[in-house]
């Protein structure tokens, strides 16, 4: 049997990589003579470039020292693809976990300018930004800051880094902006948010990184200020990720955007890798009903049922419907609750492995 495991990461328990490695170390203690492929898959944030760096050859890794999210240096990794294409993960250069408190006011998006000013100086003709982890609500103002942008007050000086210097901005300067490369910038996003309103980046996401209330409506006039300055969408779906830097980036800089699921698996070949499968498994941490709009497993799951093969999933926990005929194992249940799951991640995939492999058929020899 050929089975092909291509899961996301567990946030904040393991990597798609070690998720893919445990599941199939428990398939294979069942059935050790199937054939089984690991591919690693992720959605454009955190571990998106862990995941091109293993499944893109000829990928290689670049480094850069930059300016974090709160002022201080910070050591950045970034990749350079073949065909001069380069893929910046924001969360490595302005991601919330560089702060050691969180800073919703004054947390800025500089270092990731900084990365995206490597990448040109290294010759790319093409860059993806992944949108995920942000630590500020800048708008993307301090990456496009460091690319060249001066974002003025009234009396015409510079606004300090972050975006609750927003409120104030009366102009825009981008004269001595960076051109972006000759193919484009792409961003890439697993949230649909527009970057204003309700459902918008201040609102949705400012808790996330430690707003309150007055400070979300503090930081939703600071973008509401800078849409009217640089124009563009800010309705657009997935101009609110990573602090409404997607909309910056678009409004600016003429990104655009793609669901980052999609785009990854397209780079890491799972439609090569579907081609040979008799079973794909897929899963992620928690599993609900926003997996199916547009994150790794939904599209996993799609591409498995497009291609006519038979699909399972592994969750940390399942909160919603699982799509009929695909047979989920959750962590939580096996372990006996979320708390031991995520204690012991590794252990519960290895046997979250073994219990499909014994669904499929008896154990071999």
């Amino acid at each position: 049997m050929r089975v092909l495991i291509a899961p996301d990461s567990f946030k904040g328990s393991a990597s798609a990589a070690a998720v893919a490695t445990a599941l199939a170390a428990g398939w294979l203690a069942v059935r050790p003579g199937d054939q089984v492929t690991r591919l690693p898959l992720a959605d454009g944030g955190e571990g998106t470039l862990d995941v091109l760096a293993a499944t893109v050859p000829g990928a290689r890794w670049r480094r850069a020292r930059v300016t974090g999210p709160g002022g201080g240096p910070v050591h950045c990794r970034w990749l350079q693809l073949p065909g001069q294409v380069a893929v910046v993960e924001l969360a490595r250069a302005s991601g919330l976990p560089l702060l050691a408190h969180p800073d919703p006011m004054a947390a800025h998006t500089i270092g990731l300018g900084e990365v995206l000013g490597r990448a040109l100086d290294a010759g790319a003709t093409r860059i993806l930004v992944g949108l995920g982890g942000s630590a500020s609500t800048d708008g993307g103002t301090g990456a496009l800051t460091a690319l060249g942008a001066r974002f003025l007050d009234a009396s015409g000086q510079p606004l300090p880094p972050g975006g609750g210097a927003l409120a104030t901005l009366a102009g825009a300067d981008l004269t001595r902006l960076r051109p972006p490369p000759p193919d484009g910038v792409t961003c890439l996003a697993d949230v649909t948010a527009p970057l204003l309103g309700p459902r918008g980046a201040a609102a949705v996401y400012g808790p996330q990184k430690g707003a309150d209330a007055a400070q979300i409506a503090h930081l939703e006039a600071g973008l509401t200020r800078l849409a009217e300055v640089l124009g563009g969408d800010p309705g657009a779906p997935g101009a609110g990720a990573a602090g409404g830097t997607g909309y910056g980036l678009a409004a600016a800089w003429g990104a655009g955007f793609a669901p980052g699921a999609a785009e990854l698996s397209r780079l890491a070949g799972l439609d090569r890798a579907l081609a040979g499968a008799d079973l794909v498994i897929t899963g992620e941490g928690r599993f609900d009903p926003t997996s199916l709009t547009g994150k790794t497993t939904g599209t996993v799951l799609a591409a498995a049922a497009a291609a006519g093969i038979p699909a399972a999933l592994v969750a940390g926990q399942v909160s919603g419907p699982v799509p009929d005929g695909i047979e989920a194992v959750t962590l939580a249940a096996l372990a006996g609750g979320a708390v031991p799951a995520q204690a012991s991640p590794a252990r519960w995939l290895r046997e979250a492995g073994r219990r499909l492999a014994g669904a499929a058929a008896p154990a071999t020899s």
